[in-house]
Order: structure tokens, then C-alpha cells, then sequence
């Protein structure tokens, strides 16, 4: 999930291992800031964006970090969402990744700002930003796509239940490890999860964080269809032209049929999520699973 696990594991515990656990907690969050800094190389645009034949794309494009996402992704990516549902053109909007990664979710420096001045203001107004973000996906009123060409962790793992089609390379993987963190689910997947496979089968991936493979994730209803990795593009591209031939106005009409029936109660699980969220982050909890998580 984070690309400095090796560099912090004997770092952060070489120096905390010895103190008390006020300070260890105080510590803990300068040094993840710390190390962070130190792997600050940035991608030149950390969006792609592209319009073209009636589809509007928006790629990931972080994969030094494997595509997490910073706070100006989330920006980036409400901006793209709301230009893509405003423009007649538009038919369709794809989501993928670049490289080998889908996403691998929230990135980890979104929350070291709890070490700062402010820094819990700071936080909360991210999980504010966030919010913003799962709404967008709710109320977007085109086809939404996602295209998810490798592995996929955390939020972008749950925000596929918003999306209307998942389709997954072979080569894709599906983890929600948020108890482990120590926090909780969010992008409604505390509702959308049980509708879609089970009460059972969501308890996997949200509470126990169980990795699903392609296979695994299609036939528990996560993914529409699994696309051999060789030809994964190729055979995606062709599907999302056939999606945006068709009739535009039915396939909205037809999309806020169904989508406006739940649609109120996906917002309100998203305010839900968001806010036991607020509180999770600086919990005791929160800090003692990340602390373990660098002493494996």
C-alpha cells in the first residue's frame, strides 16, 4: 500500500521503540511527515484527462506512488466529474490507472497533517473534501466506468459500487485492509457492499479485509466482467464505444431511474461514513495499527 514500507520499518522503530507513548504518538506522525518528505518526487500532472469520440477519460496518474490519491486529485477529479456531466458531448466518463496500479487509494500524507500546526482542522477539511468527492460519484448522471487495469486498494476499491460498469484485468486485485488500520470504510461501501454481494461476503472485504482476486471479485458481484490482461485495453475500448453509440438520453433517463431510488440513502451513508472517519484518525486505535503496521 505505501511505497517507503521498507525504508520505515527499522527507522520508526529504532526511535520509537523507547519512549513513552505520548511522545512515541507525537513522534510517530513527524516521522511519517519525515519520510513522506523524503519520497516527494512528483508525476507532471497527477490527472490525465482526454475527450474524444464521447468519452470523457480521466486516468490516474501518480505511479511513482501507485496512484494514490492526493488532496489535488480529489480536486482534479471533482472538476473533471462536474466538466464531464455539464458537456452535451460527453457520453461516457472512464476512470483507470497508469502503470501497473488502479490506485492504491488515499495516500498516506493526506493524513500526516494531524503532525502540523492546525493539522487537525486540516484533516477534517480533507474528509470534508472527501465527502464532496463520494457525492460526485453518486449524483454523476452519465455512464460511469471504471477500468481497472491493476490492483486497487481502500477508496478505490469502494467507490467501484458507485460506478455503473467494472470492468477488471486479470491482473487486478481488490483490498479494503481499513480495520488493520484501525479506521473504518467509507464511499458508501458500509451500505453498497451487502446490497451488492451479501451481508456475509461485504463483512470479507470491509471487516476482515480479505484480498479478492479478478475471479473472485466477479463472481461476488463487484466486477461486471474479468478481461485477460494482453488485450484488457483493447477489449475495454471496444465495449465503452458500443456505450457511448447508444441513445444518450435513454441511457441517463434510464440511469436516474435507478440511481434516484437510493440515491438519498447512499448521500446519507456517505455523511455517516465521513464523520465516524473524523473521529477514527486520531483515535488510539488509528495510531497503535499504524505504529504496528511499520514494526512488521
Amino acid at each position: 500500500m505505501l511505497d517507503f514500507v521498507a525504508k520505515a520499518k527499522w527507522e520508526a522503530w529504532s526511535q520509537l521503540s523507547n519512549m513513552e507513548k505520548s511522545e512515541a504518538e507525537e513522534k510517530y506522525v513527524q516521522l511519517v511527515d519525515k519520510l513522506l518528505g523524503q519520497d516527494s518526487q512528483t508525476d507532471s500532472s497527477e490527472l490525465l484527462t482526454s475527450n474524444e469520440g464521447g468519452v470523457f477519460t480521466v486516468k490516474f496518474n501518480r505511479p511513482s506512488k501507485k496512484n494514490a490519491f492526493s488532496i489535488q486529485m480529489y480536486r482534479d477529479i471533482i472538476s473533471g466529474l462536474d466538466k464531464a456531466a455539464a458537456d452535451p458531448s460527453v457520453r461516457v466518463l472512464v476512470l483507470t490507472g497508469e502503470g501497473e496500479f488502479y490506485s492504491s487509494g488515499n495516500d498516506l500524507k493526506n493524513v500526516a497533517v494531524l503532525g502540523e500546526p492546525g493539522g487537525l482542522e486540516k484533516a477534517h477539511k480533507g474528509l470534508d473534501l472527501l465527502s464532496e468527492f463520494i457525492d460526485r460519484f453518486i449524483f454523476f448522471p452519465k455512464p460511469l466506468v471504471a477500468a481497472v487495469n491493476g490492483p486497487a486498494i481502500g477508496l478505490a476499491v469502494t467507490t467501484l459500487g458507485l460506478c455503473d460498469f467494472v470492468y477488471a484485468s486479470d491482473k487486478a486485485t481488490f483490498h479494503t485492509p481499513f480495520s488493520s488500520l484501525g479506521i473504518t470504510a467509507e464511499g458508501c461501501s458500509t451500505l453498497l457492499f451487502q446490497q451488492i454481494m451479501g451481508p456475509a461476503r461485504a463483512n470479507e472485504i470491509i471487516l476482515y479485509g480479505r484480498k479478492l482476486s479478478a475471479a473472485e471479485a466477479y463472481s461476488w458481484g463487484l466486477v461486471g466482467d474479468v478481461i485477460p490482461n494482453s488485450h484488457f485495453k483493447q477489449e475495454v475500448t471496444e465495449r465503452i464505444k458500443h456505450l457511448a453509440a447508444l441513445p444518450p438520453q435513454a441511457v441517463q433517463l434510464t440511469k436516474k431511474l435507478s440511481r434516484g431510488t437510493v440515491a438519498t440513502l447512499l448521500q446519507a451513508a456517505n455523511k455517516r461514513e465521513v464523520e465516524v472517519l473524523k473521529g477514527r484518525f486520531v483515535s488510539e486505535e488509528a495510531i497503535e495499527a499504524a505504529t504496528q503496521f511499520f514494526k512488521k
